[in-house]
């Protein structure tokens, strides 16, 4: 035992060095040569269970079971070759390929390749927002025209924080997929100013929680974040940019005028232009007298020598003009133009955003047309460096669009609290231009820039294996990555060796795994990357074999994905759809549509501002008291200040319109004993039907209760007010009243049964 003890001490006694061990830059060089890296690892029960990327080599003073071993990585034997292609890492956990504004340049180089080689392109998009007021919510009485408005509005306030992109390329070779997975982080930063000096957009504190969660990086995306120009932003960029400097090149001939027509010129004009003629006259003497522009030593005084200094201009002589006020360099031009043919006077941009004005010397009229020529020249190449730079992202979009690919997405159109789109109106409004007005407008036009569109989410819904396969769960995103990708999603050995499995590796730089996971769970990125991966495996379980190039290589013409690609959810609760390449709307055409809420929107009527006590079942009550329990479908909160009401037929939604109506104008004691009366009995209750709802969603605003939103668009049909005062004594009498006829019929059952009959009859009577 003391043997052992020993010899243990002696072991530990070796065994004490770590990073520390090379004392000396003498001693860490002559170790270099033997071992040139190292890393410190921490094996959990032995090294057989360690997954190591390297060879490596234990130091021979140490046990097997040691926690701590140098992993020495040899580098003296390799080749070029080994050192430009990608390693393929057993250790999948390599983050994301993060993209800013100081590494995009690069990446957008990388992902063209990418792109243009891919099967199909997947996307997912993280914004600070989803709806602006609790009644935009995705409803299930929404109306596929009405729906668009809502989710437009979405798109119209709220930002787009993270784009991911996910390039997808069938590797015959390895029979799998290679995934190019990206994440970049953008901000609607002007570098160009379009429409104002900043951008504006709404933020939802459950978004942004949602986002801080999950370790968003809010630092990298406001201060690093990539900015973009839509296609219709660049348009006005470009002309306002044009303008600009057309305008400052044409001062001489526009501003020179206004300045010459005053009526009357102060002295002090009349000094400076005389005082800049006589200057102007001299330069322009000693220029011709004295060809070697060596004037320095016979400029006036500092002032002068400070607002005049003599250079080249485009291989010409000229002057710079400085510390002149707008209205000066104006009486200069006036100047010009009247006493000197051989001067000219031009304006350019130095590229940060300050204009220069120079006096040019020309030799003739001919030379005068070549400069302005050049100026302008390099003034629109100066513009058009500008405006490319300040396109930014949108060059992605850009790509994606001029390639044609297959883009996939998931749930793409919809917006509600649990799914996070509308990814595709977010691109149409971000880097195309404004939204339509109607969503069959809107399909027109993003149809001209993206000709293939796939939503998973229709996908899976709409095959019959896929939904078997999902086994009646949701079909959310990271519930189908689950469900269809548990050899990706959970990196299963047993789960690998399934043959209905595709395989799909990601390469992100010089890294490629086979069982990749950043754990970036709800990073844009990685969303898009599940999003792919459901795609492809549903595609295999569909019978699309990838083996067969040209089966790959054409998904867009495959006859088995015709019939989805193109169709996005119009609203899920009814399962509306809109065919991208006609714009019409089409039915579903799975067995589950007899499971959707069909709703007759001709037969609802809206109606809000009544009292906050009065919940849907109250109304319902009422109103059933009056047209029928059978003729009342439903009653449904759009939020606390607004139901929907549904009626079995149509006519009855003016019947009760007009109902409400009479009884706001009637002025008698029977009247406020009417069911109905509890419902209009509040200060500001209002009923329409459903195009009042569609006017009411087409508004920009947003109030937080429906109820103000009615108002503050102008539909406000108020009730006609009854003063509180006088609606007691009416109360009070028809109280008495009732008093009086449950006396003469003897017992509660008959009053009631004469009341009903009072509520019948005024209802005939309002017809």
């Amino acid at each position: 035992l003391e043997k052992r003890k020993k010899e243990t001490h002696k072991r530990k006694k070796k065994r004490k060095f770590d990073t520390s061990f090379y004392k000396s830059s003498q001693e860490a060089e002559t170790t270099s040569r033997l071992w040139p890296y190292f890393i410190v690892v921490s094996l959990p029960f032995n090294l057989s269970d360690a997954n190591l990327p390297v060879d490596s080599a234990m130091h021979p003073s140490h046990p097997l079971w040691a926690r701590r071993l140098f992993c020495f990585i040899r580098t003296t034997n390799y080749s070029s070759a080994a050192v430009t292609a990608p390693a393929t890492a057993s250790n999948s956990s390599f983050p994301l390929k993060n993209v800013t504004k100081s590494n995009f340049e690069a990446a957008l180089s990388e992902l063209r390749s990418h792109v243009r080689a891919a099967d199909f392109v997947a996307v997912d998009l993280e914004m600070t927002g989803i709806t602006s007021a609790p009644w935009r919510d995705l409803l299930e009485f929404d109306r596929f025209d009405v729906r668009y408005l809502n989710v437009k509005d979405s798109a119209e306030k709220f930002a787009v924080v993270q784009f991911g992109v996910c390039p997808f390329r069938w590797d015959s070779a390895k029979k799998s997929f290679v995934a190019h997975p990206h994440n970049f982080f953008i901000f609607p930063r002007h570098e160009i100013e379009v429409d104002g000096p900043s951008s504006e957009f709404l933020c939802r504190t459950t978004s942004l929680e949602f986002l801080a969660k999950y370790q968003f990086d809010f630092n990298a995306c406001i201060y690093e974040g990539i900015s973009y120009l839509s296609r219709a932003h660049e348009d006005a960029a470009r002309k306002r940019l044009n303008f600009a400097y057309g305008d400052e090149m044409l001062d001489a001939s526009s501003n020179v005028t206004n300045v010459r027509d005053k009526k009357r010129v102060g002295i002090a004009d009349v000094l400076f232009r005389e005082r800049m003629k006589n200057r102007l006259h001299e330069w322009r003497d000693r220029l011709l007298s004295e060809r070697n522009m060596e004037f320095q030593g016979q400029e006036g005084s500092n002032d002068h020598k400070r607002q005049f200094q003599t250079i080249f201009f485009k291989t010409r002589p000229a002057l710079t003009l400085s510390d002149f006020t707008s209205h000066q360099i104006k009486l200069i031009q006036l100047v010009i133009k009247k006493h000197f043919e051989d001067l000219c006077f031009v304006v350019v941009n130095d590229g940060n955003a300050d204009l220069q004005q120079f006096v040019v010397y020309v030799d003739s009229r001919d030379d005068k047309e070549l400069l302005m020529q050049e100026v302008n020249r390099d003034q629109n190449k100066a513009a058009e460096t500008k405006i490319q730079s300040a396109i930014g992202f949108r060059h992605v979009i850009d790509l994606l669009s001029s390639e044609k690919k297959l883009i996939v997405g998931h749930n793409c159109f919809l917006a509600n609290t649990s799914v996070f789109g509308p990814d595709m109106l977010h691109i149409h409004r971000k880097f195309i231009g404004s939204l339509p007005s109607t969503a069959e407008e809107f399909v027109s036009s993003f149809g001209k820039h993206f000709p293939y569109v796939m939503d998973t989410k229709i996908l899976l819904n709409d095959n019959y294996i896929l939904r078997r396969r999902m086994n009646k769960s949701n079909t959310s995103l990271s519930s189908a990555f689950g469900s269809l990708c548990p050899h990706i999603a959970f990196s299963s050995l047993r789960v690998n060796a399934l043959n209905d499995c595709v395989q799909v590796e990601v390469q992100v730089d010089d890294l490629r795994s086979s069982k990749w996971n950043s754990g970036d769970k709800h990073e844009a990125g990685y969303d898009a990357f599940m999003t792919g991966c459901v795609f492809a495996q549903a595609c295999n379980l569909m019978g699309i074999d990838f083996v067969d190039c040209s089966t790959s290589k054409n998904l867009v013409d495959n006859e088995i994905l015709q019939k989805h690609i193109n169709r996005l959810y119009l609203n899920w609760a009814s399962g509306d759809i809109i065919d991208l390449s006609t714009g019409n709307q089409v039915t579903e055409s799975f067995k589950t549509r007899k499971h959707r809420v069909r709703v007759s929107f001709e037969n609802i009527v809206l109606i809000w501002g009544f009292s906050t006590n009065l919940t849907a079942r109250k109304i319902k009550a009422c109103i059933s008291k009056v047209f029928g329990q059978a003729n009342v479908s439903s009653v449904n909160h759009l939020d606390e200040s607004a139901v929907f009401v549904q009626f079995t037929k149509p006519e009855m939604v003016s019947e009760f319109l007009n109902l409400k109506e009479k009884l706001e104008k009637r002025d008698d004691p029977i009247s406020v004993l009417h069911p109905l009366t509890e419902l209009f009995d509040a200060r500001a209750t209002h009923a329409a039907g459903y195009e009042a709802y569609k006017k009411i969603c087409s508004s920009p605003m947003s109030k937080l209760l429906f109820s103000d939103q009615a108002e503050a668009v102008g539909i406000n049909r108020k009730t006609m007010l009854i003063k509180s005062e006088a609606k007691r004594s009416k109360i009070d009498q028809a109280v008495d009243m009732l008093d009086e006829t449950t006396e003469i019929q003897g017992t509660e059952g008959e009053a009631n049964d004469l009341s009903s009959t009072n509520y019948q009859s005024l209802r005939s009577s309002s017809m």
